[in-house]
């Protein structure tokens, strides 16, 4: 789906992309190949740049290239090229806003999860996120990104970020993560079933006023829950997004 994207061109849209793929061009190559694109002669002239650049970056893999040029609500289109260097990522904090407020960091790959505790390694978060080329979040614009930037300033989080909540939403599914799971038929064992963010602030509350290991491994096993879904949100909602897009292929 990448090399079909003309929409990080200036001046072509949505529908005008949509119009490139109806005249038969689906690619990038394509478009170079093809004499007469249906386009004004400045579309024209500001597309091919574009696309030269964009094979460019792909070949170098220099995946910042894209994650600036792409418009944010696109970033999906990348997911079949980074799915051997995502993160799915989710926080959990003690209630509060400051930066010491994040009390775990779940990190999954697809296969493993990592769990980053706060007092025990959340200081190793930056070098596993930094190997991550692609991040997919649930409302993590809004909430897990401004977050860990703020408990770590060094840490820039500018790669492909595909935002789950708002590319769901396209799609007609509304609400919080636990309820689009329901409607989905996802389940979670049932420990940790019905738990929300609020009974995770209170499972921290409960690990370090009273060093309750059981706490603290309910919380780690809902934070698990949590990234290990959204692999499976990510499966649903990128098929049905490219649909969406009116990809002919």
């Amino acid at each position: 789906m990448l090399t079909s994207t003309f929409s990080h061109a200036p001046g072509i849209g949505a529908g005008t992309e949509q119009k490139l793929w109806s005249e038969g061009i689906l690619t990038w190559d394509d478009a170079l190949a093809h004499g007469e694109l249906p386009l004004s002669p400045a579309r024209r002239e500001s597309l091919l740049p574009v696309i030269e650049a964009s094979w460019d970056a792909l070949e170098r893999e220099d995946w910042l290239w894209f994650a600036q040029n792409l418009p944010s609500r696109e970033h999906w289109r990348c997911v079949p090229n980074l799915m051997e260097r995502v993160g799915f990522l989710d926080i959990e904090t003690d209630g509060g806003w400051s930066p010491g407020s994040v009390t775990v960091i779940g990190l999954y790959d697809g296969f493993e999860s990592e769990i980053f505790v706060k007092g025990q390694n959340l200081d190793d978060f930056p070098a596993a996120a930094q190997k991550k080329d692609l991040l997919v979040t649930f409302f993590g614009t809004g909430f897990d990104l401004p977050f860990l930037r703020r408990r770590f300033p060094e840490l820039a989080l500018d790669q492909i970020h595909v935002d789950l909540c708002p590319a769901l939403r396209r799609l007609g599914y509304t609400g919080g993560l636990k309820k689009i799971e329901r409607v989905l038929g996802i389940q979670r064992d049932d420990e940790i079933e019905n738990m929300s963010g609020m009974d995770a602030v209170y499972l921290w509350q409960a690990w370090r006023r009273n060093k309750s290991e059981e706490a603290l491994e309910r919380l780690i096993a809902y934070n698990k829950a949590d990234i290990e879904n959204l692999a499976l949100l990510l499966a649903f909602a990128y098929p049905r997004l490219k649909t969406l897009s009116g990809f002919p292929g």
